[in-house]
């Protein structure tokens, strides 16, 4: 019998030039824009991608260069997942707001969920975002571990294999 869950046996290095995702519901976005704003020597030295309305905001208030893709109801939290998937994050900043039922909380499960499987650092919230940006490994290369998504999947062939 297989193992369920994939070793992290495969090491990945992230850049020194980080490439981060900025997201927050409506009720977070100011705060998230405050935040920013504090950082935004920092961040400008990053590679910044964001979903819909976060993404613009941070553009125009900040002069920040920031990739905007859909917004999340609209498919931007699966556009994020697929690259924290393929590896093309290295962080996620997501100011979640825990008093607004979201109708789309299911996606936002799911992209907790890939940051985890993918051991990408997250934050959640001002606070762990200011630990994260203000880490002496924002700066540099930074090698971690993965799952080994290859021998996972082998292994599952295998067993269904006559």
């Amino acid at each position: 019998m297989t193992d369920s869950r994939p070793r992290r046996s495969v090491r990945r290095t992230l850049p020194a030039r980080k490439r981060i995702a900025l997201i927050a519901h409506d009720g977070k976005k100011s705060e998230l824009l405050e935040w920013a704003e504090r950082w935004r020597d920092t961040l400008i030295e990053h590679e910044l991608v964001g979903t819909g309305t976060t993404a613009g905001r941070l553009s125009t208030s900040l002069g920040l260069e920031v990739e905007g893709l859909m917004s999340g109801p609209l498919g931007g939290d699966q556009q994020i997942g697929a690259r924290l998937t393929e590896q093309r994050l290295d962080m996620l900043i997501f100011f979640w707001d825990p008093f607004a039922p979201q109708p789309h909380d299911p996606d936002v499960k799911a992209l907790l969920r890939l940051a985890a499987l993918w051991n990408v650092p997250v934050a959640c919230n001002a606070a762990s975002a200011d630990f994260l940006v203000s880490s002496p490994w924002l700066g540099q290369p930074y090698e971690m571990s993965i799952p080994d998504v290859d021998a996972w999947m082998a292994s599952r062939s295998s067993e269904q294999a006559p």
